[in-house]
């Protein structure tokens, strides 16, 4: 077996919970690989430990082994930055939860050590999650896809702006708002709930578009299917550049510019244990469960 490892900056704590794992799988003869930027991270207690001997890459493309899992330390953010790492590879990423809510890194840092045995036994599943592709009129983008959402908005006031949408072609309607969020089902949990958009099965095969504190009350979040081609433009006269943000990787677009959202051809593989589901996420990390009604007799 051969692991990649990323991960973020980490707690003493957290640390100590990492090169323990990281222990464990070489003396169990299992490869690791380690990011660039997490071995720096790591390098000071893998030196330590005597564990500084792991190669470390800056991109999967320089790897000619086949890697099984990239084992992500983190939160969500940091899976969406793996994201970005395995594209189109299918590698399975095993999220370990190191940050705070955790909708997408749903393994507790607490399993670490029966982690490795429950993937030796293939005691999990794997759930193939879709992707936004995006494309800019006259503007590159380095990495055209998001897991989570898209979303445009104003760059240089705190003015709203007109924001004009089209689905395969047909006019739906002109936002007079924020800003537009264009969410996966894997991303309702994220800034598109935050603007009061609704939560989304991950295999439901649907888009969100969810306007930011549009001024018309009348305009609410819109589900549409993940088969639609969505085309959207911002139309304002008074500022020469907007805000793209893709899973928060942000570029600048020019006013007047089209831009075209639709589901890519290939998705981001998450792994989730058999102890877990996303029902059950949703009630630990949303909290549903403190309603003691639930538990009468």
């Amino acid at each position: 077996m051969r692991l990649l490892v990323h991960g973020k900056k980490f707690s003493k704590e957290v640390g100590d919970k990492i090169i323990e794992f990281i222990n464990s799988a070489i003396s169990e003869n299992i490869d690791i690989i380690y990011t660039d930027t997490f071995y720096k991270l790591l390098e000071k207690r893998l030196i330590k430990d005597n564990n500084n001997t792991g190669k470390t890459i800056s991109f999967l493309s320089k790897v000619r082994q086949k890697i099984d899992y990239l084992v992500c330390f983190g939160g969500d953010g940091t899976i969406l930055n793996a994201a970005t790492i395995v594209k189109k590879t299918k590698i399975p990423i095993v999220g370990i939860n190191t940050g705070r809510l955790g909708f997408l890194a749903t393994i507790s840092k607490y399993e670490l050590s029966s982690l490795m045995k429950k993937l030796k036994k293939k005691e999990y599943s794997v759930s193939t999650r879709a992707l936004l592709e995006i494309k800019a009129k006259n503007n590159e983008i380095k990495f055209p896809f998001a897991l989570n959402e898209i979303s445009v908005s104003s760059k240089e006031t705190t003015s709203m702006i007109k924001i004009k949408v089209l689905l395969n072609n047909e006019y739906l309607n002109t936002y007079w708002a924020d800003g537009l969020i264009i969410s996966t089902p894997t991303g309702s949990t994220g800034y598109s709930l935050s603007c009061g958009g609704p939560i989304v099965m991950p295999k439901s095969k649907n888009f969100i578009i969810t306007p930011i504190a549009p001024h018309n009350l009348n305009v609410r979040p819109l589900i549409v299917s993940d088969e639609h081609i969505i085309k959207i433009e911002i139309i304002d006269n008074n500022q020469k550049k907007f805000l793209l943000s893709m899973d928060s990787r942000n570029q600048y677009v020019n006013n007047n510019q089209s831009i075209t959202i639709k589901k890519a051809k290939f998705g981001i593989n998450l792994l989730e244990l058999k102890s877990t589901s996303y029902s059950k996420t949703l009630r630990e990390k949303l909290l549903w469960g403190l309603d003691t009604r639930n538990y009468e007799n």
